[in-house]
C-alpha cells in the first residue's frame, strides 16, 4: 500500500471523527450497550496513560501503537494487575474497578503464554475453573471440551515444554476461555511465533474470536494483525488515544505520522482554503498549493 494523505488543520468542514460510527446508533434503534467501558488513568512517574477504551458485544478492539505508547499498561489496568490512579472499569454496566483480579470475569492470554510447566495441557486449562470453586470432574470435563475445540484433544496430557508454539498459544487461549469471561484480553498473542506458524495461528485465532460473544481487547504493534483480527482499532501514542475507528478507515485516513508510516502513506499537514489546501513544505520555509 502506498500513496499520499493530507491532514488539514483549522478546517471548519473537517471529516467525521474516526470511531464516531462505532458509537452511532444503528438504523432503527439505539446503540448497543458496550460490554466494556473503561476510563484509564495511570501515573507512572514520567509516563501517564489517559485513555478511554470501549468494546461492544462480540467486538474485537486492537490497541495499536509504538513501543512505550501504553498498550500493555492499559491491558494490565483492565485486568486489575495495574492499579488506576483515577478512572473506572465498567463491565456490562458493573463497576469492577475495585474487584480483585481473581474475581473479575476476565480471561487473559499473555505474550509468553505463562503456562504452568509442571501441569499438563488439561490441568492448565482446568486451573482457572478449579480456582473459582468448580469441582475437579466438572473442571476437567470443561478443559477437555475446550482442548477438543482447539484441535488439541490428543495433547491433553502433554506438558508445555513438549508443545509447539502454536499449540501452546491455543492452550493459553483455552485456559483464558475456561473461566467463561465476558472480557478477553490478549497481549501480543502471536509475537512469540515464527513467521510461518503465525499465519496459520492467526487464521485460527480469528475464527475463535469471531465465535466469542463477549468483548475482546488485543494489544499489538503489528498493523496486519490488527487488520485481520480486529473490528475496531484504537491507536495509542504517548499514553493517549490519537485515532480510533474500523481498520480500513484508520488505514485510509491516518491522523498521525506513526499511523501513516504503518500503512505506507506520506502524511502532509496543511490548512484548507476553499477548494485548495496549503501544505507545509517538507523541511523548507515554503508551502505548496494542492487542489481538491
Amino acid at each position: 500500500m502506498g500513496g499520499d494523505a493530507v491532514s488539514t488543520e483549522g478546517d471548519t468542514a473537517r471529516r467525521e471523527e474516526p470511531g464516531a460510527a462505532a458509537e452511532a446508533a444503528p438504523c432503527g434503534g439505539a446503540a448497543a450497550e458496550p460490554v466494556l467501558d473503561a476510563r484509564l488513568t495511570v501515573d507512572l512517574g514520567r509516563f501517564r496513560l489517559d485513555a478511554r477504551i470501549t468494546a461492544g458485544p462480540g467486538e474485537v478492539v486492537a490497541l495499536l501503537g509504538p513501543n512505550g505508547a501504553g498498550k500493555s499498561t492499559a491491558l494490565r489496568a483492565l485486568a486489575g494487575l495495574q492499579p488506576l490512579s483515577s478512572g473506572r472499569v465498567l463491565l456490562e454496566g458493573r463497576d469492577i474497578t475495585a474487584e480483585p483480579v481473581e474475581r473479575r470475569p476476565i480471561g487473559v492470554v499473555f505474550q509468553d503464554y505463562l503456562l504452568f510447566g509442571h501441569m499438563s495441557a488439561l490441568e492448565n486449562v482446568a486451573f482457572g475453573p478449579r480456582c473459582r470453586g468448580t469441582g475437579r470432574t466438572e473442571a476437567r470435563a470443561l478443559a477437555a471440551e475446550l482442548l477438543a475445540d482447539m484441535g488439541l484433544e490428543a495433547y491433553a496430557h502433554t506438558r508445555p515444554r513438549r508443545l509447539s508454539g502454536g499449540q501452546a498459544q491455543r492452550v493459553a487461549l483455552a485456559r483464558a476461555l475456561a473461566v467463561r469471561p465476558r472480557l478477553l484480553l490478549l497481549d501480543e498473542p502471536l509475537a512469540a511465533l515464527d513467521a510461518h506458524t503465525r499465519v496459520e495461528v492467526r487464521a485460527g485465532l480469528s475464527r475463535r474470536l469471531h465465535d466469542f460473544d463477549g468483548a475482546a481487547v488485543l494489544v499489538t504493534h503489528d498493523p496486519l494483525e490488527a487488520m485481520v483480527l480486529a473490528d475496531r482499532v484504537t491507536v495509542l501514542e504517548g499514553g493517549g488515544v490519537v485515532q480510533e475507528g474500523p481498520p480500513a478507515e484508520v488505514a485510509r485516513y491516518p491522523r498521525t505520522d506513526y499511523v501513516a508510516r504503518l500503512v505506507g502513506l506520506n502524511l502532509y499537514r496543511g490548512e484548507r482554503h476553499g477548494t485548495s489546501i496549503e501544505v507545509d513544505g517538507a523541511g523548507e520555509n515554503r508551502a505548496a498549493g494542492v487542489r481538491i
